[in-house]
């Protein structure tokens, strides 16, 4: 029987092609994506008729071939699955493909990506037309006695289809390519394609052969020798990790899928293999990359697929933001990848899926910490970040790693949050019972205040990394009763108020003219000089920014929104230890002598915070000089 048929396809709106091509053609290399998908899933779904017992026939061995032809300027995308009967391609490309032609129009007008499109309305078969003058189907149905079938189209609404000529079960679809997209008929451009979205897909996915050297017998020096043979470009494998049980693998397979993904990466901490069948569908591989202090972050490292096709590397509205940090593969069902953004964000199986990866990334962190602290401890500082910036962002998830996030000190230990508690409390309560933790952001720049505060048998913790900042701010929010004071935003004896005050050896009068002597002494706007009695040891000048009032400044230029404070002037407070004899000295000095000195021991406490500079710089060293 011949079959012979042409027609329209029925769309009650203008001609769909030139929108499809309008509104897809931002993204126009997804047509191969969408017709690898098809044809795979054709495989697949011969191999579940075969195990159900629908089909008797051979099923053969499971292929998807990609085939480019310059001269002919065609693609062909080949399957051995389902095929389709002349009917069947009535309803399924004549029908289906367009039932949702008109919402789709309506719909997209503003649509900006195409994955907001294909596959929503059925339109993925169609997506060939972006890159192509003509389409044909050669297709051959499994069912007895089934005749092959052509379709053919050429991009307006009428269609013909006629006898075809495939003699094995499966589908050919060919592609006539257009002239804007001969970029297609490249071999390379097709493979970079292929190796981007079928990778991974779980059929083989073959394009054209590659050549590679076999072993072959050895020579007369007893070396090997090696012959160039054809074999098969396989694109994909077709059985990757994430598919697997975590039983069945070994270390060196996730390293060795880790290297695969990317290349050039130092190898990663851990992983952890995420595997949900209830209340949704998810399989994948986390890895905790090595993180340096410089928090670069490298977004679009997780990479999203949908039964091993990959989709993408947005990946934002499905991970919680924290944990954009981590590099690895999610691969679920459940998903609608081809929805929009808005629609991810509010949809419920994806926040379920966003709450599964926190927790089991937390229960991984929080095994790693019991089971081997030593070990946990060497990898903090790659890790340490990534914890601070998932406790900042994520209640659910400070709830957990409050156990298990650790602070080091300028001695290099350390402790949990609840030992650090344990540790200071004793001596570095105030008199409102409140602990008071002390840091410094710079070690080396701050060793003068950190000395004071050792002397006093304070304890001082390193919060140096960019994210330090808002660290701090979310850990007296959460702490009761905790403070924490920068070791320079005062001098030692101020920074954990006690009860008992040190006596001044300075009368009212002098206090006065001491004042009054460093005042004058001053250049610097906004110092604030206050006489007070420290230790005898203590600097004679020390100049300190009060903690909020720095740390305010900071979050302005960090863009935290406190603007009105960033464009507030520095204000310093200038302490002169009334009980240093330095200060006798200057009080019993004049004229000159007296304001050289109070000069350079204004000087001396700028230089310490490394606020001397340019002429003043010069002029403190001319002077030093000349005194000695």
């Amino acid at each position: 029987m011949s079959i012979q048929e042409k027609g329209n396809i029925s769309i009650h709106t203008e001609n769909i092609f030139p929108i499809i091509k309008k509104f897809l053609y931002s993204d126009n290399e997804i047509f191969l994506r969408e017709l690898v998908s098809n044809a795979v899933d054709a495989v697949q779904k011969i191999k579940r008729l075969g195990s159900l017992g629908q089909f008797n026939g051979e099923i053969g061995e499971p292929l998807v071939q990609v085939a480019v032809d310059k001269e002919a300027k065609t693609i062909t995308i080949s399957d051995n699955g389902l095929g389709m009967t002349a009917e069947e391609i009535k309803k399924y490309i004549n029908q289906v493909a367009f039932s949702g032609a008109s919402e789709f129009v309506e719909k997209f007008k503003d649509a900006k990506d195409a994955n907001e499109i294909i596959g929503k309305f059925g339109l993925g078969f169609y997506s060939a037309f972006m890159v192509s003058d003509l389409v044909e189907i050669q297709t051959l149905s499994y069912q007895d006695g089934a005749e092959p079938a052509r379709w053919i189209c050429d991009g307006s609404t009428e269609f013909e289809i006629t006898e075809g000529t495939k003699t094995t079960r499966g589908t050919d679809i060919i592609l006539h390519v257009n002239k804007d997209s001969e970029e297609f008929l490249e071999e390379s451009k097709l493979q970079e394609i292929l190796n981007k979205y079928a990778k991974f897909l779980p059929v083989p996915i073959k394009f054209g052969t590659k050549t590679e050297s076999i072993e072959d017998g050895i020579d007369e020096e007893g070396k090997t020798k090696y012959q160039d043979v054809e074999v098969d470009n396989i694109i994909n494998t077709t059985n990757p990790i994430w598919a697997k049980a975590p039983s069945e693998l070994s270390d060196e397979d996730y390293l060795s899928f880790y290297r695969e993904l990317y290349p050039f990466s130092e190898e990663p901490l851990f992983w952890i293999h995420l595997n949900v069948d209830y209340p949704f569908n998810l399989t994948g591989v986390l890895y905790f990359p090595k993180l340096k202090n410089d928090f670069e972050m490298q977004r679009n490292k997780i990479k999203l697929y949908s039964r091993q096709v990959f989709i993408t590397d947005e990946v934002k509205d499905i991970v919680p933001e924290f944990l954009m940090l981590l590099h690895g593969v999610i691969d679920s069902p459940d998903i609608p990848l081809n929805v929009s953004r808005s629609f991810l964000q509010a949809d419920s199986n994806v926040k379920k899926i966003n709450s599964y990866i926190t927790k089991k990334v937390a229960d991984k962190l929080g095994e790693l910490f019991v089971k081997d602290r030593k070990s946990y401890e060497d990898k903090w500082k790659d890790i340490g970040m990534f914890v601070k910036y998932g406790m900042i962002s994520e209640d659910k998830f400070y709830d957990k790693a409050k156990d298990f996030a650790l602070v080091g000190n300028t001695k290099n230990e350390l402790f949990t949050l609840p030992e650090y508690k344990e540790k200071v409390s004793p001596l570095q309560t105030d008199k409102n019972e409140s602990v008071v933790y002390l840091y410094t952001n710079d070690a080396s720049k701050q060793d003068a205040f950190i000395q004071s505060a050792n002397k006093k048998d304070y304890d001082v913790l390193v919060l140096d990394s960019p994210i330090d900042n808002h660290f701090i701010n979310q850990l007296e929010q959460k702490l009761e009763k905790t403070s924490i004071k920068r070791v320079d935003s005062s001098v030692a004896d101020k920074l954990i108020e006690k009860d008992e005050v040190n006596e001044h050896v300075l009368n009212e009068d002098q206090v006065k003219e001491v004042t009054t002597i460093f005042e004058k002494a001053i250049t610097k706007p906004g110092m604030q000089v206050e006489v007070v009695a420290l230790h005898p040891e203590e600097l004679p000048v020390t100049i300190t920014m009060d903690e909020f009032m720095r740390r305010m400044k900071e979050m302005a230029a960090m863009g935290g929104g406190m603007n009105f404070y960033g464009q507030m002037p520095d204000n310093y407070k200038v302490a002169i230890n009334g009980n240093h004899k330095l200060v006798s000295k200057i009080l019993k000095a004049e004229g000159q002598e007296q304001s050289d000195l109070a000069k350079q021991a204004i000087d001396l406490a700028l230089l310490a915070q490394g606020m001397l500079t340019g002429a003043e710089l010069t002029a403190f060293v001319s002077r030093s000089v000349e005194m000695i």
